[in-house]
């Protein structure tokens, strides 16, 4: 893009300064105008003009053989090569020149750095690139075989690995048309076929899905979850931390959320249903995003769901591809996993869809159920989803009374599950898509004992192998008042 004359300078200083162009005054502003000029090489390109005030009046400069060199001095110290196009647009009736800086979209040679330190376009504003963006820029420039979840981890074991989990990936795959019958169930071989192990070495997603996390080192499989009383975090109602693989933190987070969010009830049709304050298939997309697409290389990086009064906050570290912007988001894109095979093993289960569909899926829940769009936040470094609505400080379901109504929307699932029948722990899990025993046990079976819906065939033997559950009476009352 030749810029030696004033019509095209006109041009770009009539779009103001932008992402893409800057203006300074001088040559005094190089050192600025460098910084500035790696962060276009590290987005889409972008031009730097040298002569034109803040505001956009042209006011040229005088160019002597020291500018000229001071100016090849300065590209130099660009890392890797750059190509810069330098022209000169001399002013009518004067020995001044606008200097103008262009590159073009370089991105197949990023990051770039200017005397050793990158820099990045944040609007219109220039700053130091963070790590953790440079290595997602280098991870882009040499290819796949340095991504994270790639990486073999040589103490990992199948021991480590929770089996019945990968057989029940590939049962709701089977069932989903999205694996063929003949899948088999060996665990080895259908690990090799999911990319998850290789050579008989396991990799780094291989944990992240099916890891037994008690006794492996993965700190950044954790999960906050947080229930703050108003709008900020000065007051804690509840906080936890939760460690496991990906299916175990899923199963938390929605019985965090099934816990703080209210539930409201419609009998549109034969049978009751119930709806939380925010459409259940909104909410749980943006919990398997987050945890999908963030970023693992950081060992100190987690998931955080933080309920409010008036919002529900989903932040997790990492960024979405260069370029993308809140309005592509909501627009119909490309899909590109930052962890290609942790999202293949998640579609082939059904837990996650391909195509780019999941934001407008959020968009369209709450759009039906009467709440603002879900906004992003996108920090250097992580992503937030915010879902606004009003949450009350306790669930309730207003036609059961008072004597009767359960401290939980969990216990209340877990009573419906059981309607007339007898069933096991594992009966139950599977009726309620849970497979995180512990988060079970402490958010559905034992308040629902501790409160008398329920009660084990064999109270006097807990571990008996044919323990079953059924309702009391007072659990069948319940249900009738439904």
């Amino acid at each position: 893009m030749s810029i030696d004359n004033l019509d095209t300078v006109k041009q770009l200083i009539a779009g103001k300064e932008c992402g893409r162009v800057e203006f300074k005054e001088t040559t005094g502003q190089l050192e600025r105008g460098m910084e500035t000029l790696c962060a276009f090489l590290n987005g889409e390109g972008g031009t730097v003009l040298f002569g034109v005030t803040d505001k956009g009046k042209i006011i040229g400069q005088e160019v002597s053989d020291k500018t000229r060199r001071d100016i090849a001095e300065a590209i130099n110290r660009l890392e890797p090569v750059a190509m810069v196009q330098i022209s000169y647009a001399p002013l009518p009736d004067s020995e001044k020149k606008v200097i103008a800086f262009h590159v073009e979209n370089s991105k197949l040679n990023r990051p770039f750095s200017y005397k050793g330190r990158p820099y990045m376009r944040v609007e219109s504003a220039t700053t130091t690139m963070p790590q953790t963006a440079y290595n997602d820029l280098l991870l882009q420039r040499d290819g796949n075989r340095y991504r994270w979840e790639l990486l073999e981890n040589r103490n990992l074991t199948l021991q480590d690995l929770d089996a019945n989990e990968v057989l029940k990936t590939v049962r709701l795959g089977i069932e989903c048309g999205r694996l063929p019958e003949d899948t088999g169930t060996d665990v080895p071989v259908i690990l090799e076929k999911f990319g998850l192990q290789k050579n008989g070495v396991l990799n780094n997603a291989a944990a992240v899905l099916f890891g037994k996390h008690e006794d492996m080192e993965y700190p950044q499989c954790l999960l906050r979850l947080a229930r703050f009383k108003g709008t900020d975090k000065t007051v804690f109602m509840d906080s936890q931390r939760i460690q496991g693989n990906f299916f175990q933190l899923l199963n938390a987070a929605m019985a965090f959320i099934f816990k703080h969010l209210s539930l409201s009830g419609t009998t549109d049709t034969l049978e009751r249903e119930e709806h939380l304050t925010i459409p259940y298939k909104a909410i749980r997309e943006g919990v398997v995003n987050s945890l999908t697409h963030r970023s693992y290389k950081e060992a100190g990086g987690s998931v955080g769901i933080a309920i409010y009064d008036d919002r529900v906050e989903i932040e997790n570290p990492g960024t979405f591809p260069p370029n993308w912007d809140a309005e592509k988001m909501k627009s119909e894109h490309e899909s590109k996993p930052q962890n290609p095979l942790l999202a293949n093993a998640l579609y082939k289960r059904k837990v996650l869809e391909s195509w780019g569909r999941g934001i407008g899926l959020m968009m369209s829940e709450c759009r039906k159920a009467g709440l603002p769009e879900p906004e992003y936040r996108i920090w250097s470094d992580s992503v937030t989803l915010i879902f606004k609505c009003e949450v009350t400080n306790r669930p309730s379901t207003d036609q059961v009374p008072t004597k009767h109504r359960p401290s939980t929307d969990q216990v209340f699932a877990l009573v419906k599950i059981l309607d007339e029948r007898e069933l096991s722990v594992k009966e139950i899990m599977e009726a309620l898509e849970l497979n995180h025993r512990p988060t079970f046990r402490t958010n559905y079976l034992h308040p629902a004992l501790d409160e008398g819906y329920v009660i084990p065939l064999y109270p006097e033997q807990p571990s008996h192998p044919k323990q079953k559950y059924r309702l009391t009476e007072k659990g069948l009352e319940l249900l009738k008042q439904q």
